[in-house]
């Protein structure tokens, strides 16, 4: 990720940039990405945002690395709906 936001063009190159590992919890690893964009338009700056977060989650799995949230109620329904038992007739 440091690689990527210094060869970025729409990263301020003389302004602070940090990637660092924050503390490890049963939650996983959390990364902390630190840059600031050439532009101050919120559209831009939007866009930009995303497209280095689309980056990071596309190289996760070279990393052997992968996203983690936590489940919602929605999947725990979804996951008992497709773990039921048929119905007899």
């Amino acid at each position: 990720m440091e690689h990527h936001l210094r060869q970025h063009p729409a990263i301020h190159q003389e302004m602070t940039q940090l990637v660092r590992q924050l503390s490890p919890s049963a939650d996983g690893l959390p990364l902390e990405l630190y840059c600031f964009t050439n532009t101050t338009s919120r559209g831009r700056y939007e866009r930009i945002q995303s497209d280095i977060f689309d980056h990071l989650l596309a190289i996760l799995p070279e990393f052997n690395m992968r996203v983690f949230q936590h489940p919602s109620a929605a999947d725990m329904r979804e996951l008992g709906r497709s773990q039921a038992l048929p119905t007899l007739p």
